[in-house]
């Protein structure tokens, strides 16, 4: 016998919750591979170096999905697909070219999503969970300033892209429990 079960719209903040969580998991797993392919790039790390803003794309489509659930328009979303989008084909092109190439497309792409990430952020304030959305889209910034600067050193090394990317897992963390906190005190 097949049953039909009615389920009612996720709410935002439960929906970015889940998707914050999954960035998390996602973030701790591709940093850990990077960093165990960091050396030198060949096929392995050169998927991942792709993957990553790919993935970056699907999450923010899953987002813009639950906030027009809502109502909004999230604009900053749209604009962070654009630039994830441009990322993913930059770091196919960089990947051939050296790791001082990938190191300044991830930089450029870190700089750019991470102010975006920013103004989306403090966008959604009122849901609750966003302060640290804010703060890690401004090291975000800073951090693709210290990968371009690092592209010129003489020893380059993608090691710093697994830091960067599981410290942006922990604030995808952090958010989720503060989220969580804000629905469970009626925020």
């Amino acid at each position: 016998m097949d049953t039909l079960v009615a389920t009612t719209p996720t709410s935002v903040p439960a929906a970015l919750r889940k998707l914050y969580l999954l960035r998390f998991a996602f973030a701790a797993v591709w940093a850990a591979l990077l960093f165990v392919t960091a050396d030198a790039l060949g096929p392995l790390s050169v998927t991942l170096l792709v993957v990553y803003p790919l993935f970056d794309v699907a999450a923010a489509v899953v987002d813009v999905r639950s906030a027009k659930a809502n109502g909004d328009t999230a604009p900053a979303l749209y604009v962070n697909i654009a630039i994830s989008s441009l990322a993913v084909v930059g770091l196919a092109v960089a990947g051939t070219s050296g790791i001082p190439s990938v190191l300044r497309v991830w930089g450029a792409w870190a700089i750019t999503s991470g102010l975006v990430q920013l103004v989306a952020g403090a966008g959604r304030r009122k849901l609750g969970g966003q302060w640290a959305m804010i703060i890690s889209g401004t090291i975000s910034a800073f951090a693709g300033a210290s990968f371009i600067a690092q592209a010129g050193s003489v020893d380059p090394s993608l090691e710093n892209l697994a830091g960067y990317a599981f410290l942006g897992g922990i604030f995808f963390l952090i958010s989720a429990f503060r989220l969580n906190r804000a629905a469970r005190n009626g925020l």
